[in-house]
């Protein structure tokens, strides 16, 4: 499959020329359409519909307009709405002045099916060919990598409000799907407690009457569980992720003492990085990073940075909130390998950097780490009575280790760890 068209859409004229009064010099976006036409082709995405049929927009469209939208910081809403109204994206997209544009819940759709496809990583790597072919990027030049939090779409609630839409999103689930098998097992009165969106209620303060209100939402989620696991029930009941949702929450959430639900104490539930957050994002979690707390994911960034050519984004991994920087250096390399794009200089800072990715990187790459090493936090570095390892002299080619007071190891010993390897010399 080619990645450029064969056909170059012509912009309209009466577009073109409304545009070219407006903006004289032109702007990014006819630049844009001037130096790299469409840049995306329909043929790309094929496998994204179905054949039949008619489609609301074209996905060469949607894929440039999804550029623009990071580049701007736009909503979808913002977006359609700038689509329709701004003349330098009528001609970057080849519309007519009078186009109606779309509405701002087609991008949605198209995300959805580029992520159901495995194909959000051509949208980037489309123009990092382009830019190579352009010769703004080359291999072998210098980069840099640092990570952002990217908070979760999800409202965070207090742990009655949170259980009890855990439940509702799974109850809503079943009535889509198994309709009249809910009906025949829901008591009367579940209806009026979990018609609404539970932050909707008004739920007591007092302890007295807040208790007895969580564990009845603890008894009836555990009925519904009980319920999808009957012989009646339809085995794939189960497999509904809002229900698995359901069941992780629950056991997060309460337990089960002498055949009763009791809902778990704040000291008695998991960590924080490792609760479920939300029933429509089971994946956000807790983090912290220096001054910044959120729930949701982390992005580790790779660019360019080379003084004579344009800085470009080549990489991009996210990551859940809680995964450590130091676990992603390799991922990072393996990644420009594959892309033909490993630089000689990768600057990092110290959440990447420890001594055996200086190496690695190296040997294995051919790749230089530049950045701070993170400082040595044990109780040896901060005691000038103690030694630390900076202290000792390190023959690795030998797999000697000499100590401060001058005497030798005699055992050398490869230690497999939970961040790589670690030497024991005794």
């Amino acid at each position: 499959m080619s990645l450029h068209p064969q056909k170059l859409p012509e912009i309209p004229e009466e577009t073109a020329r409304v545009a070219r009064i407006l903006f004289p010099k032109g702007n990014v976006y006819m630049w844009l359409r001037d130096e790299l036409g469409m840049i995306y082709n329909d043929e790309q995405f094929t496998t994204l519909y179905s054949n039949i049929g008619q489609l609301a927009e074209q996905p060469w469209r949607l894929a440039i307009v999804s550029v623009i939208q990071y580049m701007e910081n736009y909503t979808d809403r913002q977006v359609a709405e700038a689509v329709k109204t701004r003349i330098d994206l009528k001609y970057a997209l080849s519309l007519e002045l009078t186009d109606p544009g779309f509405d701002f819940s087609v991008l949605s759709e198209f995300r959805s099916r580029l992520i159901e496809g495995g194909l959000e990583e051509g949208i980037l790597t489309t123009l990092l060919t382009m830019c190579r072919e352009k010769g703004w990027l080359k291999e072998r030049g210098k980069q840099r990598t640092d990570s952002t939090h990217i908070e979760a779409a999800i409202r965070l609630t207090n742990r009655i409000v949170f259980v009890g839409e855990t439940l509702r999103a799974a109850l809503n689930s079943l009535a889509v799907v198994v309709p009249d098998w809910l009906r025949s097992h829901v008591p009367q009165e579940w209806y009026d407690r979990y018609e609404k969106r539970m932050e909707d209620f008004h739920f007591p303060k007092e302890a007295t009457k807040f208790v007895p209100m969580i564990e009845q939402i603890g008894r009836d989620g555990s009925d519904v569980l009980k319920w999808v696991r009957e012989t009646d029930a339809p085995i794939w009941l189960r497999e509904i992720p809002a229900l698995e949702t359901l069941r992780l929450v629950w056991i997060q959430q309460f337990y089960v003492e002498e055949g009763e639900v009791h809902h778990r104490s704040n000291d008695n539930t998991p960590k924080a990085n490792q609760l479920i957050a939300s029933p429509y994002d089971r994946e956000a979690r807790l983090s912290v990073k220096r001054d910044t707390e959120w729930t949701g994911y982390k992005v580790h960034l790779t660019e360019t940075c080379d003084a004579d050519l344009p800085h470009v984004i080549v990489n991009v991994e996210t990551t859940s909130s809680t995964k450590q920087d130091m676990e992603l250096t390799g991922v990072i390399h393996q990644a420009l390998e594959s892309k033909q794009l490993l630089p000689d200089e990768h600057f990092m800072d110290a959440g990447y950097i420890d001594g055996e990715h200086l190496v690695t990187s190296e040997k294995r790459y051919g790749v230089e780490l530049i950045g701070p090493i993170a400082p040595n936090t044990t109780w040896q570095a901060k005691d000038p009575q103690a030694y630390d390892t900076s202290k000792f002299l390190v023959a690795w080619e030998n797999e000697v280790v000499t100590c401060p007071e001058g005497k030798m190891s005699k055992k050398w010993t490869i230690k497999q760890k939970k961040n790589g390897q670690g030497i024991s010399a005794n």
